[in-house]
This record gives structure tokens, C-alpha cells and sequence, in this order.
């Protein structure tokens, strides 16, 4: 049986061709699609029900902060995933705060899309920064934490917030070079490469709640 999926995109020349793709895969069938979270919410209902909502950031009406509040608060069990053009920190972190347990660009490859859906859909989450990591060995060590000093867990939580670097460092009484400093050491202990992906394996593995 495919697994159902949603497209909300104001861009209907995008949404189709979207939806055309998945429809290319083996495993989705496309059973909603709409142009802005209010034409979402007019065309929703049990009958097509997505396990899977792609939510673009940028819609007139209702944009995709306030449709995937919307979408997690009346339908939490669908798996919203934030899809856009737009890799900023400040965009994405939003749509993580709203409930989208990952985001995609509209620019990935088709096969990347489909083995990042696969995942999302098996796993609930996806972070595109971490994927050289061995999952299989990662599973088996999940109750194994990472060990964070106190300085460290401040900025991590503080890196999960739509803060600017320049703001952590003065909330934390410290130089912009220090906070650098626990950055570079957070990636690395999160194998991640990036603000976005060390904030998906934090919430990953219940350290934040955002």
C-alpha cells in the first residue's frame, strides 16, 4: 500500500511537477495538494488524511509557519516536514519550532528526496548534515549520551533558539570567539556540519525542546 502524502506550495507549477515525481516513486501516492495553509485546511479531512505533509515556508493567505502550527496542533500524527528555497537559520529553526521534524530544498535530488521521505516516514526525522552518519550503529547506541558540560548545554540551547551568534556571545558574557569555540566542538561532537543539523540531532536526542 503507498504511502499518502500532502504538498501545500503556492507555486502550482512546482506543486504539480512535485507531485509528479512522487507519483515516479515506487511507494507515494500524492493525495492532497494546496496553495496555501487556508486552501490546506477548506480541502483536509479524514478521507485524505497524509502521512506526510510538505509544507513550503513562503505562501501568501497562510504561510508555512502558521500551517504547520495549525497542521500539528489538529493533526499531530502527520509527519510535517518544511520544504523551500530558503536554507537561512532563522526560516528553518521557525518551521522546527512549529513542528516540522525536517526540512528539504526545493533543489535536492530526486533520489536524495525519495531516501529522505523513506526515512522520515520510517524514522519520524531527517537531517540531511548528519547523513554520513552510520544510523544502524547509532540505533543501537541510542541511550548513550552525549557528554556536555554546562557552558556547552547553555549554548546548545540557545543555538536552538532564532538568536543571532552575536547574541549568544552576550547573553553568555563571553567573546564572539569563544562562542565559536563551543560551536566548533558541538559539531563535532554531534558529527554535523551545520547550525540546522547540530539543532536536528539535539532534538533528536531529547536534549532542547523548542
Amino acid at each position: 500500500m503507498k504511502i499518502p502524502i500532502g504538498i501545500v506550495d503556492d507555486h502550482q507549477l512546482f506543486l504539480k511537477s512535485l507531485a509528479l515525481m512522487l507519483e515516479s516513486f515506487n511507494n507515494y501516492s500524492v493525495v492532497l495538494m494546496a496553495i496555501n495553509g487556508k486552501d490546506l485546511q477548506e480541502k483536509i479531512s479524514k478521507e485524505n488524511l497524509p502521512a506526510i505533509m510538505l509544507i513550503d515556508v513562503n505562501m501568501p493567505v497562510m504561510d508555512g509557519i502558521a500551517t504547520a502550527t495549525w497542521l500539528k496542533k489538529n493533526y499531530p500524527s502527520i509527519k510535517l516536514v518544511a520544504l523551500s528555497m530558503n536554507d537561512t537559520d532563522k526560516t528553518i529553526i521557525a518551521m522546527l519550532k512549529a513542528g516540522c521534524c525536517s526540512y528539504l530544498l526545493k533543489d535536492t535530488h530526486p533520489d536524495a528526496f525519495e531516501k529522505a521521505l523513506h526515512e522520515i516516514y520510517l524514522k519520524g526525522f531527517h537531517n540531511a548534515d548528519a547523513s554520513n552518519i552510520n544510523y544502524s550503529m547509532l540505533l543501537r547506541s541510542e541511550k548513550e549520551k552525549i557528554s556536555l558540560k554546562e557552558r556547552e548545554k547553555k549554548f546548545l540551547q540557545y543555538a536552538c533558539s532564532e538568536l543571532s551568534y552575536k547574541e549568544i556571545a552576550s547573553l553568555m558574557n563571553v567573546g564572539e570567539r569563544t562562542v565559536d569555540g563551543y560551536r566548533e566542538i558541538l559539531f563535532k561532537k554531534f558529527n554535523v556540519q551545520t547550525r540546522i543539523g547540530l539543532i536536528l540531532e539535539a532534538i533528536r536526542r531529547d536534549l532542547v525542546d523548542l
